[in-house]
């Protein structure tokens, strides 16, 4: 057994050799991917998939082509929820996000209670499942509305989510998606709302692509709600975003992030592969495995995938 002075001494010696080969001590970066890039995947595939290619969890975006969750065979019933949450701990995986279709900026009574009531259900079954995070839309400045009322209409939206989400281990989480993503109104929603029940899902790419603002800038202004966040590559092809494995685009991706490496950042970076959305784009059994490749050489090296 050694004691503390062998121990520190052995330790530096490790470290000094270390970095004469290059090495590094950087934490492990928890990985995982949306379910909305394998649509036709079995949840046992999920599983399988996931931790053959390296991920520490996934999030649910639709499951076989069922969006609403709570209608999926494998949530609908309190049986059929208990069996899907030991199946995917014993696997060590973890649910870390579930993905409702749920718009904020509605108007209409209607159509807003609709959409509330959809994010309620989604919190009751994301906290059966013991996941931690519900993703709700802003989502859209509706040119019959005032610009403000709506960005009031989408935080008064989250008050009460949160409000529902009380003595949960849920929080819900605005994506940074659709017309709302300027980091102004984000951050005005965001204090608007002003609960420990409520945080930002930053997607770094959907937010570049329309702003153009540099991502360090982006999180910087919202670095204090982000809890989760999305990463997807593109190239730009006469004016239009194309999909690519990450680092074969010419996004700012990697800028987003260095920048959450470099802040501290603890969360999951997911993996947002639109095959749902996106038909044509490559296969999953392609670009997942590809994705924790190259991310991994890019945190631990700095180098990017040629």
């Amino acid at each position: 057994m050694l004691n503390r002075r062998e121990f520190l001494q052995l330790s530096a010696l490790a470290a000094i050799s270390a970095a004469g080969q290059g090495w590094t001590y950087a934490k492990k970066p928890l990985l995982s991917f949306s379910t909305l890039g394998c649509p036709k995947w079995s949840l046992d595939k999920i599983l399988s998939e996931a931790v053959k290619d390296g991920y520490q969890g996934f999030e649910i975006r639709g499951l076989e082509g069922v969006m609403d969750l709570t209608k999926s065979p494998a949530f609908d019933t309190s049986d059929h929820i208990a069996t899907t949450r030991r199946k995917v701990a014993d696997t060590g995986l973890k649910i870390i996000n579930l993905g409702a279709s749920t718009q904020l900026h509605h108007a209409d009574p209607a159509a807003r209670q609709k959409h509330l009531d959809e994010a309620k259900r989604f919190i009751t079954l994301a906290d059966q499942l013991q996941c931690p995070f519900v993703r709700v839309f802003p989502d859209a400045f509706p040119k019959d509305q005032e610009r403000s009322a709506t960005l009031d209409r989408i935080a008064k939206g989250l008050v009460e989510l949160a409000d529902y989400a009380k003595g949960s281990q849920v929080t819900v989480l605005l994506e940074t998606h659709g017309d709302v993503v300027q980091s102004a109104d984000l951050l005005g929603v965001m204090k608007a709302a002003s609960s420990p029940k409520v945080g930002l899902l930053w997607d770094v790419f959907n937010m570049w692509a329309v702003t153009g603002e540099p991502p360090a800038r982006a999180y910087e202004t919202l670095r204090p709600y982000i809890r989760h966040v999305h990463i997807k590559d593109a190239k730009t092809v006469d004016g239009k975003h194309l999909y690519t494995a990450l680092g074969l685009g010419d996004s700012p991706i990697f800028d987003g992030i260095a920048i959450l490496k470099k802040s501290g950042y603890q969360g999951y970076y997911s993996f947002e592969w639109e095959k749902t959305w996106h038909p044509e784009i490559e296969e999953p059994e392609v670009v997942f495995p590809q994705y924790t490749t190259a991310f991994n050489q890019f945190y631990f090296s700095g180098k990017k995938p040629e």
